[in-house]
């Protein structure tokens, strides 16, 4: 147990060329995505986190069908929002959600991205958020070193996207130690909901700056209006 028991192996997996990684976080995701897995042709990793086991999500009609299957490689947009991109898998899309919730009573508007897939990322979905909210967080469970988010933030940086940001991207994750058996310990050493809260703060600096994005918007979008008049 300790060192062994619950650490995030997706980035492991994930440096393979050749194999297909997928990090579900809803019942949605994982029945869509493991009928995906099983009729894919190449060889495909299926992570699933055992804390999300007792969590129930909803599921609608199309859900449970017996048809529905989910694109391997397909993000998810999990909530729109336009100040902020927060990027996450599994179940860090959990304290991302309450993070959000949280920031919404600082009016900053969250929009979160679950990648559902690690391998291949879908690159597409969060250029296409970043150059609408301008900033960007990446949320994992794993260890910072070498992790989705550097992977992802480097992604970004090589693209058209980091024309658009405003702010140096920024990664929550994992403690960088070995995880304990100790549940006091373990809690410390992973991410919660106001580590993501702090950093977004950051990465904002003030929330006047979402203000600003609103005002501006809300300009552009009379002056079209009298334009077109």
């Amino acid at each position: 147990v300790a060192a062994q028991h619950s650490q995030d192996y997706s980035t492991w997996y994930s440096q393979c060329p050749g194999l297909k990684v997928i990090s579900p976080y809803s019942a949605e995701d994982c029945r869509g995505l493991l009928k995906a897995a099983i009729r894919d042709d190449d060889p495909v990793v299926f992570l699933e986190n055992e804390l999300l086991y007792g969590q129930q999500f909803p599921i609608s009609d199309e859900t449970l069908s017996s048809d529905f299957i989910l694109p391997i490689g397909k993000g998810k947009i999990e909530r729109q929002g336009k100040h902020i991109t927060l990027v996450s898998h599994s179940i860090g899309l959990k304290i991302c959600l309450e993070a959000a919730h949280e920031l919404e009573q600082n009016e900053i508007d969250c929009e979160i991205i679950n990648l559902r897939t690690l391998r291949p990322l879908d690159e597409e979905i969060i250029k296409t958020s970043i150059k609408k909210t301008h900033h960007l967080v990446s949320v994992e469970f794993g260890w910072p070193h070498c992790g989705i988010g550097s992977e992802l933030i480097a992604r970004i940086c090589e693209s058209d996207a980091f024309d658009y940001l405003d702010a140096p991207p920024l990664r929550v994750a994992g403690a960088d130690v070995p995880l304990s058996y100790a549940i006091t310990l373990e809690k410390n050493s992973l991410p919660q909901a106001s580590n993501v809260i702090k950093t977004v703060k950051h990465n904002t600096k003030n929330k006047n700056i979402c203000f600003v994005i609103d005002y501006v918007e809300n300009v552009f979008e009379k002056s079209k209006a009298m334009d077109y008049d």
